[in-house]
């Protein structure tokens, strides 16, 4: 028996033999298996997220304790998941990345408890984590230690919640109650074909309703991008995806006590937009795609759309204006005429709030016509979920501009951003038309008596709406009173939406004493 251990230098050579192990993860058939897919390996995913050679590991030989149903008998190394720190762009990030090939990502005690430890260092960091998520959900053979150990990664995600960026990036299955913690983060990607989400699978769909659906009918990317807005993104593949994340966090502060990262100006300031004076009809019923606005106006026109496919009638964009980061909310009259709807309010409300959590300004585009009329509208919550745009915009403290590009009618005015409830500065072009409704709705309300007992009512009420129209919606009418604070040449919007972010940019507003506000479910 040996008196004295190993030396040092051999327990070292231990060490990373050990560790190249654990790096090269349970089996090359098991990673073979993962590539067939047409999936990345966990460590692969995270190579292309970070910095090269800035990734640090924690917990990178954590093993479960769990007996029973022949876990005692495999216990590898990470438990199923790797989590860590490193840099996207120099700047600090976190991240937990499920390994499929262990486990297949399931979670058990040892596995929630290292995303625990990685979420309570990003949150005393004061960076954003980001969750690579492909794992069969809870861990069945260790029962409800596996169910606890989501409990307190959705707890943690509400805790963060405004405080740190959150981002979840879906790169296989997500299923059961552990698709709740990518609901409850700033943002969801996912790849097209090999992304699930969904909380009851096909199988039991099948077997409580009778539909037969597949996989990714069911919960796949395109599903949750155009229907259920679920996801923010989806990319063809986990590069591109991947890609994405980078520059999503690079328009991001890394908390909410910082202003996002600003960059030289690569587009002059006093560019002038005169492409607008062509690209917008004066008609209010013609309609154009609001995103070529957005291009023509903002640095070397590129835009982060969020929920590009879903809820269209509204687009909701970050983009940098003079170096620095902004979020733009514009109507689109390319669908559904730009009206608000139910998903549209939501999509915005969501967006509004996530700006202001993180300091980010906002620029209002207004060309709407109103809410979307319609039985299925009313009763299926119109009033409630366009009051979350109303809270939200009325809630926000940030920067707050408004231009109003063309027509802005009755309640759905008041929601994007009016001077009423709250923005800083409004603007419009001296083509806007602001009333309660329209000149021809309005003048059949007005006077419908007048109409009806005219000889010849078409021509009586084509002359009462066009005195209407130059009596109370003239360009100029609301800025007489207030309520705009210039009629602008389009041709100088650009210049003048930076001169007024960067007027507010230090912009401080003290907020009444409460424990938090109870916005509309």
């Amino acid at each position: 028996m040996d008196r004295f251990p190993p030396p040092l230098r051999e327990r070292t050579a231990e060490l990373h033999e050990l560790r190249e192990s654990v790096h090269r993860g349970p089996s090359e058939r098991a990673t073979q298996a993962q590539h067939a897919k047409g999936k990345l390996t966990a460590r692969e995913r995270i190579d292309l997220l970070f910095d090269k050679g800035t990734f640090t590991e924690t917990e990178g030989l954590r093993r479960h304790r769990a007996t029973g149903f022949g876990l005692e008998a495999r216990r590898p190394h990470t438990d199923g998941v790797i989590t860590g720190w490193g840099r996207v762009n120099g700047r600090t990030a976190f991240v937990y990345a499920h390994d499929f090939r262990i486990f297949g990502g399931a979670l058990g005690e040892a596995h929630a408890q290292k995303i625990h430890k990685l979420m309570d260092l990003a949150t005393a960091a004061g960076a954003p984590v980001i969750g690579l998520c492909d794992g069969a959900g809870a861990r069945i053979q260790e029962g409800v230690t596996a169910l606890a150990g989501y409990g307190g990664i959705f707890s943690r995600n509400v805790r963060n919640s405004g405080v740190i960026p959150q981002i979840s990036v879906i790169m296989g299955p997500c299923a059961g109650g552990a698709a709740y913690s990518p609901a409850l983060t700033d943002f969801v990607f996912m790849v097209r074909g090999t992304s699930q989400m969904f909380i009851t699978g096909p199988d039991v769909v099948q077997a409580v309703t009778g539909e037969e659906i597949t996989m990714d009918g069911l919960g796949g990317a395109d599903p949750h991008s155009t229907s259920s807005g679920v996801a923010h993104a989806v990319f063809d593949d986990e590069e591109e995806c991947l890609e994405n994340v980078r520059f999503l966090l690079s328009l991001l502060p890394s908390n909410n006590r910082e202003l996002a990262p600003s960059v030289a100006e690569s587009d002059p300031v006093d560019r002038r937009t005169e492409a607008l004076l062509d690209m917008v009809p004066a008609d209010p019923r013609s309609s154009y795609d609001v995103r070529d606005v957005i291009e023509e106006i903002v640095d070397d026109g590129f835009l982060f759309e969020v929920h590009e496919n879903w809820a269209r009638n509204v687009v909701c964009t970050l983009v940098r204006m003079g170096g620095d980061v902004t979020g733009i909310i514009a109507n689109q009259p390319m669908v559904q005429a730009g009206a608000l709807d139910i998903q549209a309010s939501e999509k915005a409300a969501r967006f509004v709030r996530f700006c202001d959590s993180f300091n980010i300004p906002l620029v209002t585009l207004v060309d709407v016509p109103g809410f979307l009329p319609g039985v299925d509208q009313e009763h299926g919550g119109i009033i409630r979920h366009g009051a979350k745009l109303l809270y939200a915009y009325c809630d926000a403290t940030v920067p707050r501009v408004q231009l109003i590009m063309r027509k802005a009618y009755g309640g759905a005015y008041i929601v994007m951003d009016s001077r009423s409830i709250g923005c800083d500065v409004s603007f419009a072009w001296p083509v806007n038309e602001i009333a309660v409704m329209g000149a021809e709705g309005a003048a059949n309300v007005v006077f419908r008596r007048e109409i009806a007992a005219s000889d010849d009512p078409q021509a009586t009420r084509e002359q009462l709406v066009k005195e209407y129209r130059s009596e109370l919606m003239h360009p100029y009418y609301a800025a007489e009173r207030g309520l705009v604070d210039d009629v602008i040449d389009p041709s100088e919007t650009r210049a003048r939406l930076i001169d007024a972010l960067r007027t507010l940019r230090r912009k401080h507003a003290d907020r009444p004493s409460r424990k938090h506000g109870n916005q509309p479910q």
